[in-house]
């Protein structure tokens, strides 16, 4: 599809904005636009707990209190590349993907990605594979801080 536009690809020290990342996207092209927003939530699975639970059980949650993302120098030019190679495929009409990095509390939105496409099919598609990878991919630690007094770094290489 001619056309296609990475409209935002950033890594940022500030709070986010879903409606900045919506309106990017926008388009009159696009008949249906997914977005995703990630929370901050108020508990998580240590890594040596989840890697130990059985099939079937859920692994015992741990309260957090507040936690960090740090990223590499290089983390937007790679989010922006994973984008790019999203948008190449011709499904989607306008991708947008913005991390927050620093000290970030309870309910804080911590990424936000939209994607418009002709149709909502590839809209979700697309949304659902650049959160995805933008997690497995893209250089981005979290350092998060339990109510035990215990922390644990998530996503290191």
């Amino acid at each position: 599809m001619a056309g296609v536009t990475v409209t935002l690809a950033e890594i940022r020290d500030s709070p986010l904005s879903v409606d900045e990342v919506l309106s990017s996207v926008a388009d009159a092209r696009a008949g249906g636009t997914c977005v995703f927003v990630g929370t901050v939530r108020n508990h998580d699975a240590k890594s040596g707990g989840s890697a130990g639970a059985a099939a079937g059980e859920e692994a015992e949650k741990e309260r957090v209190l507040e936690l960090d993302y740090s990223a590499h120098p290089q983390a937007a030019e790679v989010a922006r590349a994973l984008a790019e190679r999203l948008a190449a495929d011709g499904r989607s009409v306008r991708i947008g993907v913005v991390h927050r990095v620093g000290r970030l509390d309870i309910g804080d939105l911590a990424v936000v990605v939209a994607v418009s496409a002709e149709h909502r099919g590839e809209a979700f598609d697309v949304c659902r594979e650049l959160i995805d990878e933008l997690k497995a991919t893209v250089p981005i630690w979290k350092h998060q801080r339990f109510a035990d007094g215990s922390d644990e770094w998530v996503g290191l290489p």
